[in-house]
C-alpha cells in the first residue's frame, strides 16, 4: 500500500480521480434533482468535436488547449439545446438527444480525418473516447483542481439560488430571480465538471461519474447540503478506489473501473440505505403487514365479543380462522397478541380479549370507522 502511495503515476491518477469525483459529485446533484441526467451524456459527447478542432487549430495536444475546446463545444451544445426548446415544439430530452448525436458524429468525423493526416502528434486523441487516466501527470491534476475549484466556488456563491432552481424554479421566478441566467450558469458549471473528467474516464463514460454519486447520495438523505457532501464523498471514493484497483490488477483500465466502483456504491446505497434501501423497505413492509394482520385478528375477536354482554367472552379458534384472510397464520397471530397482553388463551381452542386488548380493539374500530387507518379484514 505504501509503495503504491509513493508511486508517482498512481498518486497522480488517484488525486486526479479524487478531484473528478468531488466536482462531478457536487454538480451532478443538481442534474439529478432537476431530472436532467441526460444532460451530462449530451455535454460529454458534444465536447468531442471541440477537442478535435482544438487540435486542428493548434497542432498540439496541450491539455489546456484541448479542454478549452471541449468546454466551448459542450457549452455551445447546451445553448443550442435551450434555444431549440424555446423556439420550437421540440422537447428538452429530444433536443439533448439530437445534439448528442450531431456533435458526437461530427467529432468522430473530425477524429477520422485527423488520423489520416501525417501529423504525428495526433496519436492518442482517440483516448478521449474512453479516457486514459494512466496518462495523467501532476500538471494535469493541478489544472483539474483549478477548474474544479472554480465550479465548486460557483456552487458555494450561488447556493441559495441553485437551491431554489433545483426544487422550485417557478417560485424563484415569482421572487424576481433570473432563472434563465441561473440555468445558464449551472449549465456552465456542469460543463466544467464534465470537461475535467474527459481525460480520466472519457466521453462515453463521463455521464456516469456525474450521475452515479448523486444517485447514491439521494438514497441516504432528503437534505440538499448533506446530499451534495455525500455525493462528493462517493465520487472521490469511487475515483480513488478505481485508481488503486486498476494499478493492482493487470490490464484493468482505470476509467471503466472508476465507473464500476461508482456503480457499486449506487447498488450498495439502493440496497442498504435506511430511508430508501430495498432491504429496509422490505423490512418496513413486512412489519406493517404483520401489524395489520395482528390488528385484523384483534378486530375479529372484538366483533365476536360485541355479540355478547360480556365482551371478554371467549371464542373458538376455528371461528377466528374462518374469518381471517390468512387462515394458516391465525394461531401464530393469536400467540403474538397474547405475548403483547392483548388476548388470553382460555383453553386449547378458545381465546378471549384482555382488558387492555378490549381497549386497543375499541380504538382500532373507531379509527377504522373514521377511515384513518387501513385494516385487513
Amino acid at each position: 500500500m505504501l509503495d503504491g502511495l509513493l508511486d508517482y503515476t498512481l498518486r497522480s491518477v488517484a488525486l486526479g480521480s479524487a478531484v473528478l469525483g468531488l466536482v462531478s459529485g457536487a454538480l451532478g446533484t443538481f442534474a439529478v434533482l432537476r431530472r436532467q441526467s441526460l444532460i451530462g451524456d449530451a455535454i460529454a459527447h458534444a465536447a468531442l468535436p471541440g477537442i478535435a478542432l482544438a487540435f486542428l487549430l493548434t497542432g498540439t495536444k496541450s491539455t489546456a488547449g484541448l479542454l478549452l475546446g471541449a468546454f466551448i463545444a459542450g457549452w455551445l451544445a447546451t445553448v443550442l439545446v435551450n434555444g431549440l426548446t424555446r423556439s420550437s415544439r421540440i422537447k428538452y430530452d429530444s433536443a439533448l438527444g439530437l445534439m448528442l448525436a450531431v456533435f458526437f458524429g461530427f467529432g468522430l468525423m473530425l477524429l477520422t480525418y485527423i488520423q489520416q493526416t501525417p501529423n504525428a502528434n495526433q496519436a492518442g486523441l482517440e483516448s478521449f473516447l474512453f479516457g486514459q487516466a494512466a496518462a495523467l501527470v501532476m500538471r494535469d491534476v493541478w489544472l483539474m483542481a483549478a477548474l474544479g475549484s472554480v465550479a465548486l466556488a460557483g456552487v458555494v456563491l450561488l447556493w441559495k439560488e441553485l437551491h431554489v432552481l433545483a426544487f422550485d424554479p417557478e417560485f424563484g421566478q415569482s421572487l424576481g430571480l433570473p432563472i434563465r441566467r441561473l440555468d445558464l450558469i449551472l449549465t456552465t458549471l456542469l460543463v466544467i465538471a464534465i470537461v475535467i473528467g474527459l481525460q480520466t474516464v472519457g466521453v462515453v463514460l463521463m455521464s456516469a461519474m456525474l450521475i452515479a454519486p448523486a444517485a447514491a447520495a439521494r438514497q441516504w438523505t432528503d437534505r440538499l447540503g448533506m446530499m451534495v457532501l455525500l455525493s462528493m464523498g462517493f465520487g472521490a471514493t469511487a475515483g480513488v478506489t478505481g485508481a488503486f484497483l486498476s494499478s493492482t490488477i493487470t490490464n484493468l483500465p482505470t476509467g471503466p473501473t472508476i465507473v464500476l466502483c461508482a456503480t457499486a456504491l449506487v447498488a450498495f446505497s439502493m440496497t442498504l440505505a435506511p430511508n430508501r434501501g430495498l432491504v429496509w423497505r422490505a423490512i418496513r413492509e413486512w412489519r406493517q403487514g404483520r401489524q395489520l394482520r395482528l390488528d385484523a385478528v384483534l378486530l375479529d375477536l372484538y366483533a365476536l365479543a360485541r355479540q355478547h354482554q360480556q365482551q371478554q367472552h371467549p371464542h373458538r379458534e376455528a371461528v377466528l380462522n374462518i374469518m381471517s384472510d390468512v387462515p394458516g397464520r391465525t394461531v401464530h397471530n393469536l400467540r403474538e397478541l397474547a405475548d403483547a397482553g392483548l388476548v388470553r388463551q382460555i383453553d386449547a381452542t378458545h381465546w378471549a380479549l384482555t382488558a387492555h386488548g378490549l381497549s386497543k380493539a375499541q380504538t382500532l374500530a373507531a379509527e377504522r370507522e373514521d377511515g384513518s387507518t387501513p385494516v385487513l379484514a
